[in-house]
């Protein structure tokens, strides 16, 4: 048995951005249901990428599809909690993007979860993997680790 990775601090993430819970979010038991951390992640690249201006999700000639995702959780997050999530790309290829992504609660120093996020660039009309763009991979270097 392999020793569970610990989470990382803030400082790790070159970008930071707040996400609200909300009282939806929580499941029976009380937390932050699982998908809403993805749905966290989701908003989190994308929200920057419009932000950077190489993202225009209805009519960009190129559209980045998610191939990959993986979260770990390490405490819970609960409605009405302040969710920051940092951010940072560990690689670009030619066509994908590897995000890695952390959901720190409140003010809390250490990840309450952490994962990653694959987008692979297509073109929007025929889904065949296209070469990523200049500003998009410029933006990106912005974020690598």
């Amino acid at each position: 048995m392999t020793a569970r990775e610990a989470p990382e601090p803030r400082d790790r993430y070159p970008h930071l951005t707040t996400l609200d819970t909300r009282w939806m979010d929580n499941d029976v038991y009380g937390h932050v249901n699982n998908v809403v951390y993805y749905s966290f992640f989701d908003t989190a690249v994308n929200r920057w990428l419009i932000a950077q201006g190489v993202l225009d999700p209805g009519a960009g000639d190129t559209i980045g599809l998610v191939v990959e995702t993986q979260c770990r959780y390490f405490r819970p997050l609960s409605f009405p909690d302040r969710v920051t999530a940092g951010l940072r790309v560990a690689h670009v290829g030619t066509s994908s993007v590897r995000y890695e992504l952390a959901l720190f609660r409140d003010d809390d120093v250490e990840a309450a979860a952490a994962g990653h996020f694959v987008h692979v660039y297509v073109d929007r009309v025929s889904r065949r993997p296209a070469p990523l763009p200049e500003d998009l991979r410029r933006a990106l270097e912005a974020l690598r680790i």
